[in-house]
């Protein structure tokens, strides 16, 4: 006797447990889950180029504490502290805003 196993998509499941897109519950979820994206890509970078975090804030003109809560999305960080860090990491970066169905793209 065999088992199948039924399979839903990823939206599905956020949708049900999470929020529909739109919801605030839902974009506030979505939200985190890109900050934490960018804490790991900032980590990962940091890593490539061999720099402890007090090295990359001493380059940013931060302390410690304040790249790790950037790699560890424990803080709002300012946007301008964001860029400084990604300079500092000699990091190409580019940011897609959509704005009312265009896509707008700054790099």
């Amino acid at each position: 006797m065999s088992k199948t196993m039924k399979s839903y998509s990823l939206d599905l499941v956020t949708d049900k447990y999470i929020g529909k897109k739109g919801t605030q519950k839902r974009e506030s979820f979505e939200r985190e889950l890109r900050l934490d994206l960018l804490g790991e890509a900032i980590k990962q970078a940091r890593k490539e180029r061999n720099l402890t975090q007090e090295q990359l804030g001493d380059l940013v003109g931060v302390q410690k504490a304040q790249i790790s809560k950037i790699e560890n999305n424990l803080t709002d960080a300012r946007f301008e502290t964001i860029i400084k860090v990604f300079r500092a990491l000699n990091a190409k970066i580019h940011f897609n805003v959509e704005l009312l169905d265009q896509k707008v793209e700054l790099g």
